[in-house]
């Protein structure tokens, strides 16, 4: 009913892809990072593990969203999209704190060697590899118009950020070693911390989008404006009083009143107004649903019998 099966098909392999990746990652930076004295790459152990626990609520998010309209919920279950990328922001922002709270611990207990080469590349591999599914996933996202694969591919690029930032450290440490110059060896727990930062700032962003998206508000107005000259192509439709599209997690409802000739009969009004919500489900992929109220037209008013009186142009709600 607008949404396509495409969609949700595009959108599940992107997040089953990302689990993937993820899991690798955090599994290559944990081993080693063990192995090769890194905090920094740890950390972004850590990171990546969260990954993948907030790639599971998008995709759950996903398969429930495009469950059919039932009697608790006939406007769809648009917005289980939108509280599961609410769930993902939140985890990033704990694994956030976490790997700022080991960088601490890192420094008080005192860093007695630098990490190995071997960590070096790993978090080199790992940029790529995350830059790539940045990319990609918000990419599709745009396409599909989906928040929580727009949110999550955010995290990617999050991910890219905060593994430079290890990267320094643990490139800066390395060269500490060489030089014998101990005090560098911290570089190393400090992009740690430096990490984390950067991770609770993005996850605080994504969580107030989030959390603006799950309150109802209405179609930007250019959106907007595209429906209305869709609507007034339909033929009988004499003009578009008033129209107010709510989004509704990916979803948009939209509720236009049309204006018709007042001698044709309650069937041929009838016939209008399902034209109408046809036109719109058909030509905007994101429309969920449509009401449409059939007022008589007035030449007086054209638009809405005196609710604009502009005369000019239709009342777009907001």
């Amino acid at each position: 009913m607008g949404m396509s099966v495409e969609r949700n098909r595009q959108g599940e392999f992107v997040i089953w892809l990302g689990i993937a990746c993820n899991a690798a990652l955090a599994v290559m930076k944990a081993a080693i990072g063990v192995v090769g004295y890194s905090k920094a790459l740890i950390a972004d152990a850590v990171n990546s593990a969260s990954d993948v626990f907030g790639s599971i609520a998008v995709l759950v998010g996903l398969k429930v969203s495009r469950k059919p309209p039932d009697e608790d919920h006939p406007y769809g279950h648009g917005k289980a999209e939108t509280i599961s990328a609410i769930i993902a922001s939140v985890l990033l922002m704990v694994a956030g704190l976490e790997i700022g709270l080991s960088g601490v611990r890192s420094i008080l207990a005192g860093v007695e060697e630098p990490p190995g080469w071997i960590a070096f590349w790993a978090l080199v591999l790992a940029i790529f590899v995350k830059e790539g599914l940045f990319r990609y996933q918000y990419r599709i996202g745009r396409k599909t118009a989906s928040q929580a694969l727009i949110a999550a591919s955010w995290d990617h690029r999050s991910d890219v950020f905060a593994s430079l930032a290890a990267l320094v450290g643990v490139g800066g440490a390395i060269v500490g070693g060489y030089l014998g110059k101990e005090w560098l060896f911290y570089l190393d727990p400090v992009a740690a911390i430096l990490v984390s930062l950067m991770v609770i700032r993005v996850g605080y962003r994504l969580v107030m989008e989030s959390v603006h998206s799950a309150i109802d508000h209405v179609l930007h107005e250019e959106d907007a404006a595209e429906i209305v000259r869709a609507a007034e192509q339909v033929p009988g439709v004499l003009a578009v009083d008033e129209l107010r599209a709510r989004e509704l997690g990916p979803y948009v409802i939209v509720d236009v009143k049309i204006s018709v000739d007042p001698c044709i009969t309650v069937l041929e009004g009838h016939g209008i107004a399902k034209r109408v919500k046809q036109k719109l489900t058909g030509e905007f992929d994101r429309v969920f649903d449509v009401f449409v109220h059939v007022n008589p037209f007035d030449p007086v008013f054209p638009y809405g019998g005196g609710a604009n009186v502009s005369g000019d142009r239709p009342t777009i709600l907001h």
